[in-house]
C-alpha cells in the first residue's frame, strides 16, 4: 500500500513544465490569491461562504440526511503604504458555533525578493494550508492528510520572511517563520491516540507554553502553471520546564511535506503528501503512534463549457480524489502484526463553475477504515451536494 501511495503521489507531483494548468493558481502567496484583492488601491472587504448536504452510511447504519452551513469567512485587506499592507481573515463555522481569527498579518516589503511578515500567520506547511479556501476546490471535504497529519487550517502567532526569486524562466518562492507552535493536546485529547490537530490551542495566541518556538519553512519551484514544493515544520510541543525547573522530557513534532501540481492535456493533477514524526513517552508506545503519514491526489478535467448568457466562463468538471492516511505506522512488538488505525478513501464528483470563484459540486465518497486493533475493515459511503463562492 505504501509503495502504491507514493507512486500515485509522485505521478501527480512530477512537473510537466511546458503545460499550463487551467483555472488554478500556478503559484502565489496563497493568502493574497483572492479575487477581492486587486479591485482597487483602497481598503477592501471580501470573503467566501460554503454550504452542503450530507448523507452517509457506515456498515449499513446512517444518521440520515442533513443540511450544513459549514463556513462564512470575511477577508479584510488594506494597503497601508506603498510597501506596507495588512490582511486578515475571520472565520465563522456552522453559524456562530466556532469563531476564529484565522489570519491577521502585516507585510513590510523590503524589495521584490524579500518581505518581512508578522502577526497571526498560516505556516507554510504543504500547499493546502495557505490555499484552503473552499471555492478553489472541487470537493466538499478537505483532504484528510491536509487536515489530520497536517493540521490545516493551522494559524499561529509569529513572524518571518517570504519572497519570490525568478531565475531562468523558473519562479522560486520561499517562506520561513518562527511561531509559538503546537501544544500538548497532540497526546492529551479525547481521541485516545496521537492527534496532531488537537495540538492547536487558542492559548497559543497569547504566548508559547514551552518558550521554544516552532520553525516552519517551504521552498517551491514553478514554471508556467506547474509546481513542486517541499516544506518542514518542527518544534517541541510539551512543557519541559516550569519556573526554571525540569518537569518533563522535551518531546518534539517534526512534519515533512511534498506538494505538486501538473497537467496531462486537459487533466489537472494536484497532490500533497506528509510524514509526521512525534516524540511519544515510552509508556504510551504503540497505543499512541509516533509516525503518521498520508497523501492525496486530485484529478480534475473539464468536460463541457456551456454557452449560457451571463455565464460566459462557465465550465463543467469531472473530478476524482484518492487519499490515504495512517495514524499509527508500525507493528506490534509482541506479535509483529501491523498496527491499524488507517483510512483509505476514493471520492468522485461533478462540478459546475458558472464563474471561476463560484462552484456547485456533487460528490460521492467511499471510505475504508481499520481500527487500532486490526479488526475487519469498516466501509462507509455517502453523497454530498453543496456550493461555495467568493464574494
Amino acid at each position: 500500500m505504501k509503495r502504491l501511495c507514493w507512486v500515485l503521489f509522485v505521478a501527480a507531483a512530477t512537473p510537466a513544465w511546458p503545460v499550463a494548468l487551467q483555472g488554478q493558481e500556478a503559484e502565489a502567496d496563497g493568502v493574497y490569491a483572492r479575487p477581492f484583492i486587486g479591485r482597487g488601491d483602497a481598503t477592501a472587504l471580501g470573503g467566501y461562504l460554503e454550504a452542503n448536504t450530507n448523507y452517509f452510511v457506515e456498515d449499513g447504519v446512517s444518521e440520515g440526511f442533513s443540511f450544513e452551513f459549514r463556513r462564512f469567512n470575511l477577508f479584510f485587506f488594506s494597503p497601508i503604504s506603498q510597501r506596507i499592507q495588512f490582511l486578515s481573515e475571520l472565520e465563522f463555522e456552522h453559524g456562530t458555533e466556532e469563531i476564529a481569527l484565522e489570519t491577521a498579518l502585516v507585510d513590510f516589503r523590503l524589495n521584490p525578493w524579500m518581505t518581512l511578515r508578522g502577526g497571526i500567520v498560516l505556516p507554510p506547511l504543504g500547499y493546502f494550508n495557505q490555499n484552503h479556501d473552499s471555492p478553489r476546490w472541487e470537493f466538499v471535504d478537505r483532504p484528510l492528510v491536509s487536515t489530520t497529519v497536517i493540521p490545516s487550517t493551522l494559524s499561529e502567532v509569529g513572524g518571518g520572511v517570504v519572497g519570490t526569486v525568478p531565475l531562468g524562466g523558473i519562479r522560486f518562492t520561499y517562506d520561513a517563520y518562527l511561531t509559538n507552535g503546537l501544544g500538548e493536546g497532540i497526546l492529551d485529547n479525547d481521541l485516545g491516540r496521537t492527534d496532531i490537530a488537537s495540538g492547536k490551542s487558542e492559548e497559543a495566541f497569547g504566548g508559547d507554553a514551552n518558550a521554544s518556538p516552532a520553525l516552519s519553512a517551504r521552498v517551491s519551484a514553478s514554471r508556467g502553471a506547474s509546481r513542486l514544493g517541499a516544506s518542514y515544520y518542527g518544534g517541541a510541543y510539551n512543557q519541559a520546564t516550569l519556573e526554571g525547573e525540569s518537569v518533563d522530557t522535551e518531546r518534539r513534532i517534526d512534519l515533512f511535506a511534498l506538494d505538486g501540481a501538473t497537467a496531462l492535456g486537459p487533466l489537472e493533477l494536484t497532490g500533497e503528501a506528509a510524514l509526521a514524526v512525534i516524540g511519544i513517552p515510552a509508556s504510551l508506545a504503540e497505543v499512541f503512534g509516533d509516525r503518521q503519514w498520508g497523501f492525496h491526489v486530485d484529478m480534475v478535467a473539464p468536460v463541457w463549457r456551456p454557452r449560457v448568457q451571463g455565464y460566459e466562463n462557465a465550465v463543467v468538471n469531472l473530478a476524482a480524489r484518492i487519499e490515504h492516511v495512517d495514524y499509527n505506522s508500525g507493528s506490534f512488538s509482541s506479535t509483529s502484526a501491523s498496527i491499524g488505525d488507517h483510512v483509505t478513501a476514493l471520492v468522485t464528483g461533478v462540478s459546475f463553475r458558472p464563474s471561476p470563484g463560484t462552484i456547485l459540486r456533487l460528490n460521492y465518497r467511499q471510505q475504508w477504515s481499520r481500527d487500532f486493533a486490526g479488526n475487519p475493515l469498516v466501509r462507509g459511503a455517502g453523497v454530498q451536494l453543496g456550493f461555495a463562492t467568493y464574494f
